[in-house]
């Protein structure tokens, strides 16, 4: 089976999400922002796993900009909680990391894929 480094590593920050999700609520006791982190956080590699089955280049693309909006909205929750301290630097760091790459990986893909589109190499 052929390996897809977006599909893993947007999974294994979603368990990292909810993980961070259950720490705020039963650590800091905090319910919004937990409740704003979990879904958008989870939502990056919900629609990775759509595009897998896309109907189309188009739609593919389609999946791949929602979870790029949604990991580009959970950078912004990870900001506002270690401003707002409720993430020490080291979980910070590391979680800023990760959704930075996935956001790397998914403007490559996409770009990638229009540039094809337009050349009608999927035509």
């Amino acid at each position: 089976m052929k390996e897809n480094i977006l599909k893993d590593k947007s999974y294994s920050f979603s368990v990292r999400i909810v993980k961070l999700s259950q720490f705020l609520v039963t650590e800091k006791k905090e319910y919004v922002l937990s409740k704003q982190i979990l879904r958008s956080g989870t939502s990056v590699g919900a629609n990775i796993r759509e595009a897998e089955y896309a109907q189309s280049k188009a739609d593919f693309i389609h999946k791949l900009s929602i979870s790029l909006k949604e990991a580009n909205e959970t950078e912004y929750w990870l900001d506002l909680l270690f401003d707002t301290n409720y993430l020490n630097n080291d979980l910070y760091k590391s979680l800023i990391i990760d959704i930075q790459e996935l956001l790397k990986l998914l403007i490559f893909i996409i770009k990638k894929t229009k540039s094809n589109l337009k050349n009608n190499k999927y035509k």
